[in-house]
């Protein structure tokens, strides 16, 4: 199991989508990009556009081809 499927696993599901999935770090996980702690992971199955209604930093990685977004509110 590499580092992305650990980080999927330990975060708890929330939305399953044809577009996209989102799951939220309940446990505290550390952002691969940043190393700071993460609200929301998201990984982006096709080409779509993000609508946040809040504001928050995005860090973004590639995993399988598939735009992963972690999320940090403010």
């Amino acid at each position: 199991m590499d580092e992305f499927e650990e980080i999927v696993s330990s975060c708890t599901p929330r939305e399953t989508g044809p577009v996209a999935d989102t799951y939220q770090n309940t446990v505290g996980l550390a952002c691969p990009s940043c190393e700071e702690p993460f609200d929301d992971l998201v990984v982006v199955k096709e080409f779509t556009r993000l609508n946040l209604s809040e504001l928050m930093d995005v860090c973004a990685t590639v995993h399988d081809g598939n735009p992963v977004l972690f999320t940090h509110r403010k």
